[in-house]
């Protein structure tokens, strides 16, 4: 609880005694004698109401002067006023307390759901160990540049991106994705900021300044993500600006002409005018609907998942189609040369015209083909070298002219090939115009991926397509072991675009099409899909930048936990708009009747408010 929080509990207390003494005298009849003096009765009174409500009468005397009249203080301030100018000193200031009860209650909510999220996200180092003259010193990690080298000591929070150089340690990265188990880290792997060093020390070489790191990204989308409503929120908004006012003109016409057309009994159409104000205060939607949706967001952290803003968690709960990049997201991306299929040559000649052919590339399926040839590749004997996008690589190795690629690759050349149907990725060679053979690179499909993709299906995703640069033929193995329900094979990088915006049109209604991928390739299509889910996240700037949804880690079994979360946040917050309109019109209609006293209102307001606030933090506890 904050110090603020701890003030108004005070005066919560001193006035609740207070005003137990005052009802207890005036029930017992001891306050009976001063009806006569109303103005010392109002005195007594106005005592405890000055203690528990004069910030709420600040709060709508500011906002009244900055333009902003009608809110829930202007409500509070007039039907308290109003209760007092027709003498009912004791309802005036229950209805005070018990709407700083409820705001208080609420408070305490938001900071609980807050606290869930910067539980997770307190990841913000305070400091970077600087070896100086054979000591360590303690800098600002915003002070240290990219290539320095800082020492990580054990239980430290790790405060920049690098690789390790010297030591070998376990790193708990729970705070980023939820994993409960440390991974470890040892000379050449790549640690990021916001985990916390093991049992040992670490030298670390920093890549990127404080501003470009992980964790200082990751900080500025929390920051931001409460900035980002949902539809919902955008409506309770929009009905509160115009709800507030109409009650209050009704209370007004309430007030003035009953009296007027039937003639007499002002204090009692004051009295229910009163009433109607404190019913009509739109505490219960305006505080628990962004309240639910911050408690969907606070469950989502807790399992490793930033959801970048409620209108995005939203999105989540209407999603129906499902996309899929098939490298790095289903599978696990660690090719490996599963066979060499030579013709006219040897199998070792092939595979190092090969290898000598990518020797530049730094592309996965380039690694695994110098990883099989296992020698160093002399880069002098290769010249000319040149992209052929989407389908392969143009080279020269040895003088002699090497052709390396896919199958469109072979027909754009006008190559006669021999069609390989292994299981994998195909790669062909070509040398001076002749078909030299075939090498089969394999992927291993993530362990997993096939339960995530039945729980998604549970959980009401309709549809699960996957997209691949890949052959048809290693594209639909995959997509078969998986369950999945429509493939797209042998696209180029623009066509997933293309694929991802025919599903965006065939939508009906408020379906929505999500798409994971490792959001580096696939960052155009993370953007452009309703729902851009990053893959791969750990470091990557593309995937934290360009998707709405980041996986702190590559658990893509953790989509059907946030598609959950996100319809049980949907199905709290629809609960709690329901309940507070239905409640606020029954006992709106009957202080209008005059069936309704001060009490009822109170209940109507800050009751509902409260039992509203305690449904939205269940959008915290989902499992």
């Amino acid at each position: 609880m904050t110090k603020k929080q701890k003030k108004v509990l005070s005066r919560i207390i001193i006035t609740a005694v207070i005003f137990a003494i005052l009802m207890v005298c005036e029930h017992t009849g001891q306050l009976e004698g001063m009806k006569d003096t109303w103005y010392l009765l109002f005195v007594i009174y106005l005592v405890p109401y000055l203690i528990i409500g004069y910030d709420i009468i600040k709060k709508a005397v500011v906002n009244i002067s900055h333009g902003q009249v009608f809110d829930e203080n202007f409500l509070m301030m007039i039907a308290t006023f109003g209760a007092f100018g027709v003498g009912e000193y004791s309802e005036g200031v229950a209805v005070m307390l018990f709407y700083q009860v409820g705001e208080l209650f609420q408070g305490y909510a938001v900071g609980k759901s807050r606290q869930s999220i910067s539980d997770m996200m307190d990841i913000c180092p305070e400091y970077a160990n600087i070896e100086a003259d054979g000591e360590l010193k303690e800098v600002d990690p915003e002070e240290v540049e990219i290539g320095s080298i800082i020492i990580v000591k054990p239980g430290e929070r790790i405060p920049l991106d690098g690789v390790v150089v010297e030591g070998e340690s376990l790193i708990d990265t729970a705070a980023l994705t939820g994993e409960s188990v440390p991974r470890r880290a040892a000379a050449g792997d790549d640690i990021i900021s916001g985990c916390v060093n093991g049992s040992g020390t670490l030298k670390v070489r920093t890549t990127k300044e404080f501003d470009d790191s992980t964790v200082a990204k990751i900080l500025e989308l929390v920051e931001n993500a409460s900035s980002k409503k949902a539809k919902v929120e955008n409506f309770i908004t929009r009905f509160a600006k115009y709800y507030t006012p109409v009650v209050t003109i009704g209370a007004v016409l309430l007030a003035i002409i009953p009296p007027l057309v039937l003639g007499g009994g002002w204090t009692d159409w004051i009295q229910r005018a009163c009433i109607f104000l404190v019913i009509s205060c739109p505490c219960a939607l305006v505080i628990s609907v962004p309240l639910g949706f911050f408690g969907g967001i606070g469950a989502a952290s807790k399992i490793g998942v930033l959801v970048k803003g409620s209108n995005f968690l939203e999105a989540v709960s209407e999603m129906t189609t499902i996309v899929f990049d098939k490298t790095g997201t289903l599978t696990k991306g660690e090719f490996k040369v599963a066979g060499i299929y030579p013709v006219g040559m040897t199998t070792e000649k092939l595979l190092e015209i090969a290898a000598c052919a990518e020797g530049y590339s730094n592309h996965p399926i380039a690694g695994s083909i110098k990883e099989a040839y296992g020698s160093s590749i002399d880069m002098n004997r290769v010249t000319e070298s040149s992209e052929v996008a989407g389908h392969g690589i143009h080279v020269f190795v040895d003088g002699n002219d090497i052709l390396i690629g896919n199958e469109k690759l072979m027909k754009t050349k006008h190559i006669s090939f021999q069609r390989c149907n292994q299981m994998g990725t195909i790669i062909y060679v070509a040398q001076n115009g002749e078909f030299a053979g075939s090498i089969v690179i394999s992927d291993t499909i993530k362990d997993g991926a096939k339960e995530a993709i039945s729980n998604m299906k549970h959980a009401g995703v309709r549809k699960c397509v996957m997209l691949t640069g890949d052959r048809k033929e290693a594209a639909e193995a995959v997509a078969k072991e998986l369950g999945i329900d429509e493939v797209h094979a042998e696209l180029l990088p623009g066509d997933k675009v293309s694929e991802v915006e025919k599903l965006l049109h065939a939508e009906i209604g408020k379906e929505k099409t999500a798409f994971v991928g490792d959001g580096i390739n696939d960052a155009p299509v993370l953007t452009r899909a309703d729902i851009g889910i990053a893959m791969g996240s750990m470091g990557s700037d593309a995937a934290i930048e360009a998707a709405d949804v980041v996986l702190m880690d590559d658990d893509i079994g953790k989509i059907a936990s946030i598609v959950k979360i996100s319809r049980k946040t949907l199905k709290i917050v629809k609960q709690n708009i329901v309940f507070a309109l239905a409640v606020k019109a029954v006992v709106l209609l009957m202080g209008a009747l005059g069936m309704a006293n001060m009490w009822e209102a109170v209940f109507a307001d800050v009751g509902v408010s409260v039992i509203a606030i305690l449904n939205a933090m269940r959008a915290l506890k989902t499992k």
